[in-house]
């Protein structure tokens, strides 16, 4: 399993801050997140997404992966 930490807006649209996931590429994860969190599909393709604190590609397997964070875009001063 691996932890699916949401950040920010991402959280406010997942209704959690955190989760475990069983999906075995950032792809299907992608997909699943939405289907059951709706209100991410607005948000997800804006977010950067960290796979083990390396910003990832939607081909990479999660296979060792332990945490993926998603984090929206930022703005501040």
């Amino acid at each position: 399993m691996t932890r699916v930490r949401y950040f920010a807006a991402a959280a406010e649209a997942a209704g959690v801050d955190s989760e475990e996931r069983a999906e075995t590429t950032l792809v299907a994860l992608r997909t699943a997140v939405v289907a059951e969190h709706p209100a991410l599909a607005d948000i997800l393709p804006r977010c950067a997404v960290m796979v083990d604190g390396v910003r990832s590609d939607d081909d990479l397997a999660l296979d060792d992966a332990e945490l993926i964070d998603v984090l929206p875009p930022f703005a501040g001063g």
